[in-house]
């Protein structure tokens, strides 16, 4: 029978995670999990997505009659396990700033109750979405289909509830949510980032979206873009400053296809078309295309602006 030095790697891994705790200055008292769980965030979502669409996301079994009951029994059940969740995020960022003590349970409860009223808003959003969706795609066959099996539309399912987390000041839980999404789908949507109704992503493998983008209404991108950053500035000490605008902005309309990379605090001006693999720095005005020509000359003479 094979047998492995059990006690010795469980000793290793106590020092080595006690090593961790004291380069980060954490206490190694003994006490409770101090961060929220990812396995519980990922439990509570499935059950928002039943709550936002019971009748297409939520159980097999399902009626119509019954379809309140289940919202109201599904939503009460994952309204009271953030509240656990909440609560852990804001306990843990009331260690890292000293004052006065924070009343951890009603701050955590204020902004639960806040989540849930957002919800209604957020299912017409999401609405938005799959209409987008279904009439950008001459693929799909119907709205359920959208919603059921396209990556960008469960994308977006995640972005706007953990935009709304993010809002609240929970940015923790608001990245779980995020990357829940992104380990699924390949689609990277910072959950600070502001999208606009009726944002369609096609496809969707490779679309990344920073923190500080802001994106109006109908806009349409493809698999393989990335909305980043140009350059990341630092303080005196040469630490990124953190929070500054550094993606970009795209107005109302703007369609953007596949593999172009947009950086830096730009502006795409309402309508703007950026063709495919464009490197793109520069703003565009309303109205504005950018590709890649086969020559500058062939570009300029079909009034199209090389990237």
């Amino acid at each position: 029978m094979a047998t492995f030095d059990i006690s010795g790697i469980v000793q290793a891994l106590h020092e080595a995670r006690h090593h961790w705790r004291r380069i980060q200055s954490r206490s190694n008292e003994p006490g409770n999990r101090e961060f929220p769980s990812r396995n519980a965030l990922s439990a509570i979502i499935e059950n928002l997505k039943g709550v936002l669409f019971p009748m297409r996301l939520g159980p097999p079994d399902l009626r119509q009659e019954s379809e309140d009951f289940h919202v109201a029994h599904t939503l009460d059940d994952a309204l009271h396990a953030l509240l656990q969740q909440v609560k852990r995020e804001l306990a843990y960022n009331a260690t890292l700033v000293a004052g006065e003590p924070v009343d951890v349970d009603q701050q955590a409860l204020t902004a639960v109750r806040s989540f849930a009223a957002a919800l209604p808003a957020i299912r017409t959003l999401l609405d938005s979405d799959v209409l987008a969706a279904y009439q950008g795609d001459p693929a799909a066959r119907s709205v359920d289909e959208v919603l059921l099996c396209y990556p960008g539309v469960l994308a977006m399912i995640h972005y706007r509830l953990a935009h709304q987390l993010y809002e609240l000041g929970l940015p923790l839980l608001a990245r779980i949510v995020a990357e829940l999404a992104h380990s699924a789908t390949g689609i990277d949507i910072h959950p600070g980032a502001r999208i606009g109704a009726g944002f369609f992503i096609d496809h969707g493998t490779g679309v990344v979206i920073g923190e500080t983008a802001v994106i109006g209404e109908r806009v349409r991108v493809y698999q393989a873009v990335t909305l980043g950053a140009k350059r990341f500035p630092a303080d005196a000490d040469g630490n990124l400053q953190k929070g500054q605008p550094r993606h970009p902005v795209v107005e109302d309309d703007v369609v953007i296809y596949a593999g172009a990379t947009i950086l830096g605090r730009i502006t795409l001006g309402k309508g703007a078309v950026i063709g495919g693999n464009v490197w793109l720095t520069h703003d565009v005005p309303p109205g504005g295309r950018v590709a890649q020509a086969e020559s500058r000359e062939g570009a300029l003479a079909n009034g199209i602006a090389t990237a």
